[in-house]
């Protein structure tokens, strides 16, 4: 790689780094090609971008996005890659735990969510929570129910009413 290349990654690591609403770090030592085409492509699904890069060029690029790259740095050494979350900060979170459930090849090692840095037992929390399109679907269901319900009522006290009527010009024919 040379120097116009690792000046260009450098810009788009920091990029990254200020754009994404979530980062995971993860070590994927004895992941073999197969598994990493299987993880990456999981995780293109789910608009998250899992890149690889040397650890120096990371913490260059943890300090131009304005970060503190000290905050950083236990979590930069050895073989590491980085998942950026665009949209859902959750989603990789959920990537990780379902492809860990049949590889034991990929272990996160903490995390970046919210403009904090957390331990790695957090993901597993958010992996639990639901997707942002869920969470959108239950706030539709839940405003939508009250209306609805206030809609049948009145169906309900109309069609009563007309009724009532009904029976009364009956009675009077």
């Amino acid at each position: 790689m040379n120097k116009n290349q690792k000046i260009e990654l450098v810009e788009n690591l920091s990029n990254k780094f200020k754009n994404s609403s979530a980062l995971y770090f993860t070590k994927y030592t004895g992941m073999n090609v197969s598994q990493a085409t299987e993880l990456r492509s999981k995780f293109k699904e789910n608009n998250v971008e899992y890149i690889i890069s040397k650890n120096t060029l990371t913490k260059l690029a943890i300090e131009k996005s304005g970060l503190d790259e000290s905050s950083f740095s236990e979590y930069l050494s050895g073989q590491i890659g980085i998942a950026y979350a665009s949209d859902d900060p959750t989603a990789p979170a959920r990537v990780i735990k379902d492809f860990s459930k049949s590889n034991e090849c990929l272990e996160v090692i903490g995390l970046f969510f919210d403009g904090e840095i957390y331990e790695s037992s957090k993901y597993k929390e958010l992996a639990s929570l639901p997707s942002k399109e869920e969470l959108l679907t239950k706030l539709v269901v839940g405003i939508n129910s009250p209306m609805t319900k206030v809609a049948m009522c009145f169906k309900s006290s109309m069609s009563n009413f007309v009724n009532v009527l009904s029976s009364l010009k009956d009675s009077k024919n």
